[in-house]
């Protein structure tokens, strides 16, 4: 095996390997739902931001030993996002700046950016502290957890802010370590693979 190929398997151990503790789980997931957030495509940057939250989610019910449905997993992601005031909307309309000639891009990718970590965030600890609780997926009850994803939702912006000056100089790193999990995540059927290779492509500055 060549130096890049054992280079590439290594990277992609440390991605997918069960071992990492919770905490590490989601700020990785964070660092690559940023850089899913930042794909200059309108819609393509909310399919990789789904694609990377749900893995986030995958992973940490596999650290807490409980089972993990996928379409399940979707449905409850959308619900938390869509009930959340504001989230959604300006979720879709980050995306849908992009589309607008000239200064849509620039000013799409930085809100889009900034969100796509902030709801990663808030996510990622919701549900580590429903799995922590040995609570499987089935029992999420989002009435009772509104008020605490809100107020992760108000923290997760304090941690983005200074969380984006840090992650800059490892831009290259998290496009790689992102690819794989799409991939990953195309070979489950979660993403279609056609659209993961034009996220991907998108990621690399190339035209899809």
């Amino acid at each position: 095996m060549d130096t890049r190929m054992k280079n590439a398997e290594d990277l992609k151990a440390t991605v997918i390997r069960s071992e990492k503790d919770a905490d590490r789980i989601i700020l990785d997931h964070i660092g690559f739902g940023m850089v899913a957030g930042a794909i200059p495509v309108p819609v393509l940057d909310i399919v990789a931001v789904s694609a990377i939250q749900l893995d986030m989610l995958r992973q940490l019910a596999k650290k807490y030993m409980l089972d993990f449905d996928d379409d399940l997993g979707k449905s409850i992601v959308s619900t938390l996002l869509g009930s959340t005031i504001g989230t959604t909307i300006g979720r879709t309309g980050a995306s849908a700046v992009k589309a607008i000639p000239g200064i849509g891009t620039v000013l799409g990718i930085g809100s889009q950016v900034a969100l796509s970590g902030i709801t990663t965030f808030a996510i990622g600890h919701l549900f580590d502290e429903h799995f922590r609780n040995h609570n499987p997926l089935e029992a999420f009850n989002l009435d009772s957890v509104r008020d605490f994803f809100e107020e992760l939702l108000r923290k997760g912006k304090e941690f983005v802010d200074g969380f984006q000056k840090k992650a800059e100089k490892d831009t290259e790193t998290a496009k790689e370590q992102t690819a794989i999990i799409l991939r990953n995540m195309a070979d489950k059927g979660v993403v279609k693979r056609d659209d993961c290779e034009r996220i991907i492509q998108a990621m690399k500055g190339r035209s899809c």
